[in-house]
């Protein structure tokens, strides 16, 4: 947590770490606990591929990621989650909390995330939630592609 908040107090953007004493594990918990639109929620994905591990910041109004569409956006063949004990090697972290911000790998992100003040994903602890200005993604994490 040192790490994150390290790199958050450099970014110029305005964000909050909120303890919570249960984990949140669903969007709709996050919608009910924080009192926000469904949208707001910015799960981390972690995708395996043909060519390694890539990050995906999904808003949570997106019922289904498009692995195919991923695919083409990243010039892979294969594209699917990363299993859970990928997941806690490549990140550090469990499936369910990865950060939303400073991890070490290329990042996609969904521009839907974009149409809001403030949105909410993990720190890389289960009981805590990071809310942030959108646009911190773009510089906090290696954006390599955006995708509607």
């Amino acid at each position: 947590m040192q790490e994150l908040q390290g790199i958050l107090e450099k970014s110029k953007y305005s964000y909050e770490i909120i303890q919570h004493e249960k984990p949140i594990i669903s969007k709709q918990d996050g919608t009910k606990y924080f009192g926000i639109e469904v949208g707001q929620t910015a799960p981390t994905l972690i995708l395996k591929t043909d060519k390694g591990f890539f990050a995906l910041i999904v808003s949570g109004r997106r019922s289904k990621v498009k692995f195919e569409k991923i695919a083409d956006i990243l010039g892979c063949g294969k594209v699917k989650l990363a299993s859970p004990e990928e997941v806690q090697k490549v990140t550090g972290f469990q499936v369910g909390s990865v950060r939303m911000v400073g991890l070490d790998l290329p990042c996609v992100i969904d521009k839907r995330l974009l149409q809001y003040d403030y949105i909410y994903g993990g720190t890389g602890q289960p009981t805590f939630t990071l809310k942030i200005e959108p646009q911190a993604l773009n510089e906090l994490n290696q954006v390599i592609a955006a995708f509607d």
